[in-house]
């Protein structure tokens, strides 16, 4: 009969208590996989594919490169800009805009509008950018 030295190395790895582990781990997920959401009955909206014919919320601001200023998709002046918006901020308090800039647009036409948001307490103001490419 061959005796061990205490100090050589194993020659082979006892995996015996990693399959252990890894089939527990396995029956643990596949338990909590079967088993059912508990919580609140909720009866939940169901989803269409028809249109929505609400009015969309959200107003659009365009600033082409020539500076013309658009409301959605008609031509307005800073005052016309003014006004309209006060209109609708009356309605919706919290009236959302999103700015569409032209890239090749002076700055200070953006500027101008954001100031003009401001003044008329409009705080929910997107910038809309184009998509980063990587």
């Amino acid at each position: 009969m061959k005796v061990q030295d205490e100090n050589a190395a194993y020659d082979e790895i006892n995996v015996t208590p990693m399959l252990d582990l890894a089939y527990v781990l396995l029956i643990v997920f596949i338990l909590m996989a079967t088993v059912s959401v508990q919580g609140i009955t909720v009866n939940l909206p169901k989803a269409s594919d028809a249109p929505s014919l609400a009015k969309p919320q959200t107003k659009a601001i365009t600033i082409t490169a020539d500076g013309t200023i658009y409301l959605d998709t008609f031509p307005v002046t800073m005052q016309q800009l003014e006004s309209t918006l006060q209109q609708y901020k009356a309605v919706n308090p919290a009236l959302p805009v999103v700015i569409k800039g032209d890239a090749a647009v002076q700055y200070v036409k953006i500027v101008d509008v954001l100031a003009l948001l401001g003044k008329l307490d409009i705080t929910q103001i997107g910038l809309v950018t184009q998509n980063l490419v990587k």
